[in-house]
């Protein structure tokens, strides 16, 4: 575990012969580098991965609407609308992030939460986890948002949910999130 506050999934003992790491890359976001590996054929290859904290995602219903966030996506130079989500703090757990998520973004308390699943993400490059929780019985309380982001909540009608997830500017955490709460049949 890196110690800046955020928490990450261990990676599992390596089935082929791990010769070297080498970080090449540190941010305050993600840490950058190779695995030296040897292949089952003898052959050896540099595998590229970058670290990520990991993630959750809230699919965070009222009544018969879901709460998503706008906001302006600097990486990919376009507004999305988004599920509210973040980074796991070290030591919570998926459900404690998403309601201090939610809370922080939407300015909604959840009454309940329940993780719905979580995976690795992009596992050809990426050492990253994201939980998906679906939130309920929200009340009204004070935003808290950080220094960096400037978003704007809306409402989404349940009925409207996957289209709208599925429109363009779309991403793949909004996607997943909803089409996993649909599959459990709770939107």
């Amino acid at each position: 575990m890196t110690d800046d506050g955020r928490s990450y999934h261990p990676l599992p003992d390596p089935e082929w012969p791990v010769l070297e790491t080498e970080i090449e890359y540190e941010t305050g976001w993600f840490t950058g580098g190779y695995d030296l590996v040897e292949q089952p054929n003898g052959t050896t290859k540099r595998y590229y991965w970058a670290k990520l904290a990991s993630a959750v995602v809230v699919v965070a219903r009222a009544d018969d609407s879901l709460v998503f966030v706008e906001q302006y996506r600097p990486t990919i130079r376009e507004t999305q609308l988004e599920l509210p989500a973040g980074i796991v703090e070290s030591g919570e757990s998926f459900t404690a992030a998403a309601e201090r998520e939610l809370r922080e973004e939407t300015g909604f308390a959840a009454g309940s939460t329940a993780l719905l699943e979580d995976f690795w993400v992009a596992t050809g490059v990426l050492r990253h986890r994201r939980g998906f929780v679906f939130a309920t019985d929200l009340t009204p309380v004070e935003r808290d948002l950080d220094d960096n982001e400037f978003l704007s909540v809306r409402s989404v009608p349940v009925a409207e949910a996957v289209d709208v997830a599925r429109s363009e500017p779309k991403n793949d955490a909004t996607l997943e999130g909803v089409l996993l709460a649909r599959e459990e049949g709770l939107i």
